[in-house]
């Protein structure tokens, strides 16, 4: 049993070696796992920030563009008085 016992003590620290890198990597593995949890989690909330403001975007494009058709329309009856005022004036002038 002499040289074969050797085989067997060899064999068993490297069982017991490989038992303790297994454990070392399933730790790692574990913590990679819930660092792709927290990273998956963010992004959700990135991407409902993002539909939100997408969202808000839009609203303030269509009140902007109403606004700036309102204004433009102003802008038109406020010439066409300016040009109605001073065609009655250069009239009613002797």
């Amino acid at each position: 049993m002499g040289k074969g016992g050797n085989y067997v003590t060899v064999a068993a620290s490297e069982v017991e070696e490989l038992r303790r890198k297994n454990g070392e990597m399933e730790k790692a593995v574990e913590e990679m796992r819930k660092e792709m949890l927290q990273l998956w989690r963010r992004t959700q909330v990135a991407e409902e920030a993002e539909e939100r403001l997408c969202s808000q975007l839009a609203e303030l494009e269509a009140e902007s563009l109403d606004q700036a058709r309102d204004y433009h329309s102003r802008i038109i009856f406020l010439m066409n008085e300016l040009s109605r005022l001073s065609s009655d004036s250069a009239s009613a002038s002797p």
